[in-house]
């Protein structure tokens, strides 16, 4: 047995270096060879993501968590995809591509080599990235490794729990899961980002439908904080949907609701620019008509000043002959007698003819813009509502950008949004979305079966707390962790 590095960039050094001599091996003994698969059928898809079900000969295995590239004939281009897990000759695999309902036979090569290189660099890269990771809480697992590795049981049931690093050992695995999915609860109510590792996919499964329980009965929605990596491999069990808890299917479901959100912006901004300059036009025609009002109301009213006069005029000659001398000698000191006071009525009537004229064409003009200047009834409610929408969204300019900008699925941002995310421990190692993704806690449930490099490459993700679950039968003598024997746990 390899002695135990003191120190934690030791000890992930001297796994790092083992992985990379297995990625070796692999190759000289030639792990990586292809798998002829029959009777492929798809199981489920999930935005990006598809599950499908193979079988493979007796006698052959395949590891859980491979990238595997998929083989479907010389005139079809092959597919990548990730194995999910193998029970006795039937295969699960999760691959990018849709290669059809049915499909009668493939090729499978997986890439054990290139899965022990990838953790091989993580674990180098967090021996010596320093302040990149956080790996006081990762410290605390030597020991826990230690024991593990010697098959020391009782060290491990004697560790105390502590802030760092707690240690859940049950052998009833019902109510060990069940105390898990507790702490989970109350870890969210803590606002802690959450991370939970499995030894496999079927666990990570049995974990999540716990988990998600015990939230729906403790008033949170599980479908907002809790979220299963990969696509689930089983279907909905007491009214959970599982398959809605896949961490594909939440980000198909964001990003779909986000295209809708953006396809009605869209048609709201088309609609505002449509009805914008109808709107103007409109605005302007009522301006222009209430000029002509205007003006027609002044024409009137000097009509009816001359009109006014004209009466006076005729009312005075019709009884000048009887106004008294001193009134009639007063009225033509002014100017006013019987020749001037009918060439003043000439003079009112030509100029009332002029402004029966102006006042035609004001009503002529009333006319014509009446109809230009009315806005239908449900143009102002609409325009009224759209306005507001974009005043709030912060003007035309800013909705412009919206729209400019492209959809970009960023996972990591995503990833990032999610309080609970379960997966594989291999899954973490592996995938490069983890490796900038950082959380409070790390519960490892079935601890003692999680290999160390994978366990290790979690534990640096987190900055708190470590959970250790699982039953202490599990642990025997080079078992527990194990760094002998390289990726054999693999393939």
């Amino acid at each position: 047995m390899t002695a135990m590095p003191g120190t934690l960039p030791d000890l992930l050094d001297q796994l790092a270096a083992t992985l990379e001599h297995d990625a070796a091996q692999s190759a000289d003994q030639g792990r990586d060879q292809a798998v002829a698969l029959v009777r492929g059928r798809l199981l489920q898809t999930i935005g990006n993501l598809h599950l499908y079900e193979f079988f493979l000969p007796p006698e052959v295995r395949i590891g859980a968590d491979l990238a595997a590239s998929l083989l479907l004939g010389e005139e079809a281009e092959p597919t990548e995809g990730i194995v999910l897990f193998q029970e006795g000759e039937r295969l699960v695999l999760q691959v990018f591509d849709a290669i059809g309902e049915v499909v009668p036979h493939a090729t499978l090569v997986p890439d054990s080599s290139g899965l022990a290189l990838t953790i091989s660099r993580r674990l180098a890269e967090m021996s010596k990235a320093g302040t990149s990771y956080t790996l006081g809480p990762a410290e605390r697992l030597l020991p826990i490794i230690d024991a593990g590795r010697s098959g020391d049981r009782a060290t491990l049931e004697a560790v105390n729990p502590t802030s760092v690093l707690t240690p859940l050992w049950q052998d009833d695995e019902t109510a060990r899961r069940q105390k898990v999915a507790t702490l989970v609860v109350e870890l969210i109510r803590a606002n802690k980002r959450i991370l939970l590792v499995t030894p496999d996919h079927q666990s990570a499964d049995l974990i999540t439908l716990v988990a998600a329980r015990a939230m729906k009965a403790a008033g949170l929605t599980f479908k907002s904080w809790l979220s299963r990596y990969e696509v689930a491999t089983s279907k909905e069990s007491g009214g959970i949907p599982l398959p809605d808890l896949g961490f594909e299917a939440q980000m198909h479901q964001f990003y779909a609701k986000s295209r809708s959100d953006k396809a009605a912006l869209r048609k709201k901004y088309d609609r505002f620019r449509e009805l914008t300059p109808i709107l103007a036009y409109k605005a302007q025609k009522q301006k222009d008509l209430d000029e002509v009002r205007l003006l027609e109301w002044r024409l009137v009213t000097q009509l009816s000043d001359y009109q006014a006069k004209i009466k006076d005029i005729d009312a005075t000659l019709a009884q000048y002959e009887q106004l008294p001398i001193w009134t009639r000698l007063s009225m033509q000191a002014m100017g006013k007698n019987v020749e001037s006071l009918r060439e003043y009525r000439v003079i009112y009537e030509r100029y009332s003819a002029g402004l029966r004229k102006e006042v035609d064409i004001a009503k002529m003009r009333i006319e014509e813009l009446i109809p230009e200047a009315t806005v239908p009834k449900e143009l102002k409610p609409e325009f009224a509502e759209l306005k507001e929408d974009v005043i709030h969204l912060g003007g035309t300019k800013k909705i412009r950008e919206l729209l400019a900008a492209e959809e970009n699925t960023n996972r990591q941002a995503f990833v990032q949004n999610r309080r609970v995310i379960i997966t594989t421990a291999a899954r973490v190692a592996a995938d490069p979305l983890f490796q900038k993704v950082r959380f409070d806690v790390l519960i490892a449930e079935e601890a003692p079966r999680i290999p160390s490099p994978f366990l290790l490459a979690a534990a640096g993700l987190v900055r708190e707390r470590i959970v250790l679950s699982g039953d202490l039968r599990e642990v025997t003598p080079q078992g527990a962790w194990s760094l002998e024997g390289g990726l054999s746990y693999i393939v």
